[in-house]
């Protein structure tokens, strides 16, 4: 029972087991040291177990003390977290959101100026982080997440589709040219860059697309858990990447990244959402940002047709392939989306 607890007490250790010694706890505290041992001996007494040894003058914890001190310092960062969430800012105009890292860095970064400019009485904070989160125990408004599922129970807003396609740097390209013309041969002869958690790996795309002359799939020696290393690495002419269209804009706009075969099929599926539960919609500030994180989507995917249709590429569409995890790294979330970057 809550009422059981010692929460002084456990005040106290937490700092003596931070700090190392009594008297700086009560230094911390501001308390004397005898205060502070008292309360260390109420909570043996209450676990009826030892929660320190001493050595060299400083008080370790015991193995049960350690346990008890993880417990407590977990608890304490949480209490911390929404008190600061409760009195963060007049009338709470914070807003939190949690977005993968590539996809935060790539697309979401060079763009939320705007939203910011839009938006200017509110702190904003960005987590990329790809981790999702636990909206029952965490303070974020809105996940900007990637994946096929419908998130049962939870509110989602479809953003963007994402477009997959093989892509290398030109002077790659080139010299697989003088190899051959046909660019399922050329992917035969290059060296593939794995983003080795992607939902569309180099395996998945060649079964499916490369035809019985890639029946037998080619080793690929790079691999990636991030696409942003993907990207940069086939920009740098290392080998050819199957990557995101999304992701990779800035090295295809500027010419750096080039589709390695127009006769090669771009595939365009469902991806980007805001994902957050119901509840959550009630805030003005995440109505704002979906609206506009809409708009920004609905403006690059019409930048990213017209750079395709200029460049002969063919779109398809598909619901995206079953996987267990995303390029990031990342297992399924909560809501069973996956999250490749």
């Amino acid at each position: 029972m809550l009422k059981d607890i010692n929460f002084n007490g456990l005040r106290y250790f937490e700092a003596v087991v931070r700090l190392g010694k009594v008297s700086q706890a009560a230094e911390e505290l501001q308390v004397t040291t005898s205060a502070v041992s008292q309360q260390i001996r109420l909570l043996e007494q209450q676990f009826g177990v030892l929660l320190f040894r001493r050595r060299n003058r400083r008080l370790i914890p015991t193995e049960e003390g350690e346990r008890l001190y993880n417990a407590t310092s977990k608890a304490f960062r949480l209490m911390t977290d929404v008190q600061s969430a409760i009195v963060r800012q007049p009338q709470g105009r914070q807003f939190i959101m949690r977005v993968s890292p590539s996809f935060g860095v790539r697309w979401l970064g060079p763009r939320i100026k705007s939203f910011l400019e839009q938006n200017p009485n509110w702190a904003v904070r960005v987590d990329a982080t790809p981790d999702f989160s636990d909206f029952e125990t965490e303070i974020v408004d809105l996940d900007l997440r990637y994946g096929q599922e419908t998130a049962t129970g939870f509110h989602e807003v479809l953003v963007m589709q994402d477009f997959v396609m093989p892509m290398c740097a030109p002077s790659l390209l080139e010299k697989l040219r003088e190899i051959s013309d046909d660019p399922m041969e050329q992917i035969r002869k290059a060296q593939l860059i794995d983003s080795a958690k992607s939902v569309f790996r180099w395996d998945l795309w060649l079964n499916r697309y490369g035809g019985q002359s890639l029946s037998i799939p080619p080793l690929y020696q790079l691999r990636f858990d991030r696409s942003s290393m993907a990207i940069q690495l086939a920009a740098d002419g290392a080998g050819v990447a199957l990557e995101s269209v999304v992701l990779a804009w800035r090295e295809l706009s500027e010419g750096r990244l080039v589709p390695l075969s127009s006769q090669i099929d771009v595939i365009a599926y469902p991806a980007y959402r805001v994902v957050c539960p119901p509840r959550h919609t009630n805030r003005r500030i995440v109505r704002l940002f979906t609206e506009w994180v809409v708009e920004q989507g609905l403006e690059h995917m019409t930048e990213i047709r017209a750079f395709l249709k200029a460049n002969g590429c063919r779109v398809v569409h598909e619901d995206g392939p079953a996987s267990e995890g995303g390029s990031d790294g990342e297992k399924p979330a909560r809501p069973e989306a996956q999250d490749p970057q």
